[in-house]
């Protein structure tokens, strides 16, 4: 108000004013000013009014939203529990959401609980009634291949070939030699020949001409006395060889027919046609890596068909016009030896010896 100091004095509780003047000025600046104040009062009414109205119609909208979802929800519960009692019936207006909302509920189901490997048979889901089981056969189908493709897919070229070569050995002798389900876990070489004689043969064969080599025992035709040696398989031929020098070859045009036992031993007979006179008479080995052996044979000469697994006896020629075999049974301990028949003899570990 522009007052001067001497003109009041500020009490605790109480304003003191000297001079009348003063008073009748202070009442005449309130007259003049009091219907600003009232003008600021009414504006601050008049908002707060605002303010209020403005709540009250978005309350509204919103109890409007929510009584609509709640209609709604209400709606949907009803369809859904008529369509559950009608599940069984045909697919119709009162069904069909539902029947739909199971099958994608089972295929969600499905897909986190899919099997994990292709051995695993007995984790997948049984489906509701309303999905066929020939749909989830099928399903299950294109999910195991899926599998399998990625497996096959992920294997690297040395693995498949080693698979490769094992389904070649268990189309020959699966179900019918003795020991053959031991050999599935071996996994097979290219030679079980050591380096020094590797070097040895450098000089004899081509390298790129080698295609398995193997350390045998060979018996002689005539006494059957044993006798070390190594044997090759190129490309063209099978070469019998002692300290890298050749003493017999035996060419695959030359091989009609290779013979095995059913029982546990490694012998095999090499039996090959008289046309050649280079030929010296049927070939007796024994190899510890039989099935090594006689899958690589049948891969690199094409000889599948002519390995035969038989029971009790393999006759092979000696040479022209004479013949001789070796018999086979089953002892506590692995012999072979010239029998009083003349016979090469033949004992293999019976089963529960091997077991």
């Amino acid at each position: 108000l522009g007052y001067l100091p001497y003109e009041y004095k500020m009490g605790r509780t109480k304003i003191f004013i000297r001079h009348p003047r003063t008073l009748y000025a202070t009442e005449d600046a309130y007259e003049k000013c009091k219907h600003d104040l009232g003008d600021a009062h009414k504006f601050n009414f008049t908002f707060m009014s605002s303010a209020t109205k403005i709540e009250t119609c978005w309350r509204g909208t919103q109890a409007r939203k929510e009584k609509e979802k709640r209609a709604w929800a209400v709606k949907v519960i009803k369809k859904f529990i008529k369509a559950y009692m009608n599940r069984g019936e045909a697919k119709s207006t009162d069904n069909s959401e539902y029947l739909a909302f199971v099958r994608q509920s089972y295929l969600n189901r499905l897909k986190n609980n899919l099997p994990k490997t292709v051995l695993d048979k007995t984790t997948w889901l049984t489906p509701p009634t309303v999905v066929a089981e020939v749909a989830s056969e099928i399903l299950r189908k294109l999910h195991y291949r899926l599998m399998v493709r990625r497996y096959v897919r992920g294997i690297p070229p040395q693995r498949k070939a080693q698979l490769q070569m094992k389904v070649v050995t268990s189309s020959i002798f699966k179900g019918k030699k003795e020991n053959y389900p031991q050999s599935i876990s071996q996994p097979f070489l290219d030679t079980r020949i050591g380096k020094s004689q590797i070097n040895q043969l450098h000089k004899l064969l081509r390298a790129g001409d080698r295609h398995y080599s193997v350390p045998v025992t060979k018996y002689d035709r005539n006494g059957f006395k044993p006798r070390p040696r190594q044997l090759i398989l190129t490309q063209t031929a099978a070469y019998v060889l002692e300290e890298a020098k050749v003493k017999q070859r035996v060419s695959y045009t030359a091989l009609k027919g290779i013979s095995v036992s059913n029982l546990s031993d490694g012998i095999v007979v090499l039996h090959v046609t008289r046309e050649d006179p280079k030929q010296k008479g049927d070939l007796v080995i024994q190899c510890d890596h039989l099935y090594e052996l006689l899958t690589k044979l049948s891969i690199v000469a094409n000889k599948q068909n002519v390995i035969n697994v038989v029971q009790g006896s393999i006759k092979f020629e000696i040479q022209s016009g004479k013949e001789s075999a070796v018999d086979f049974s089953t002892g506590q301990e692995p012999l072979v030896y010239k029998a009083k028949n003349g016979h090469l003899m033949v004992v293999s570990k019976n089963k529960q010896t091997l077991v």
